[in-house]
């Protein structure tokens, strides 16, 4: 399963690379989401969500990567089998650049994909709205 979003900055790359790695716009990519441990540029963050019907604790690693972040999903649960992702900052010109994001993902052999697709479209675009209003804003 994969989901893939995009938009357009009009900033440079290297601004936007600055913002992308700093903590408070990773925490701000999920509500309710905080840094539990970093170093050398692997960050593990927890989120508490309610997820069919129940309150549960997601965890993602978050890894600074040459063209932004990489990203993958601490699959512990009775969904994901595996879920990675990726934030790439393309460079457009000297002041615009393009920001991928993307989502690719398996769910657990009993949990039919297509009872996660409409979430997880869901998820994609509240992280798109999160990342593109810090990076037009900051």
């Amino acid at each position: 399963m994969k989901f893939d979003s995009e938009f357009v900055v009009r900033r440079g790359k290297p601004a936007l690379f600055e913002v992308l790695a700093s903590d408070a716009t990773i925490t701000q990519l999920f509500p309710d989401t905080e840094i539990v441990s970093s170093a050398d540029g692997r960050r593990e963050t927890q989120t508490r969500v309610s997820a069919l019907g129940a309150e549960t604790t997601v965890r993602f690693v978050f890894r600074d990567a040459p063209d932004g972040l990489r990203f993958e999903k601490i699959c512990d649960g009775r969904v994901w089998r595996s879920l990675e992702g990726a934030i790439r900052l393309l460079p457009v010109n000297d002041a615009t650049t393009r920001v991928q994001i993307s989502l690719e993902g398996a769910t657990r052999a009993l949990v039919p994909e297509f009872t996660i697709r409409a979430p997880m479209k869901d998820q994609l675009q509240q992280m798109t709205r999160a990342l593109r209003e810090r990076l037009e804003r900051v």
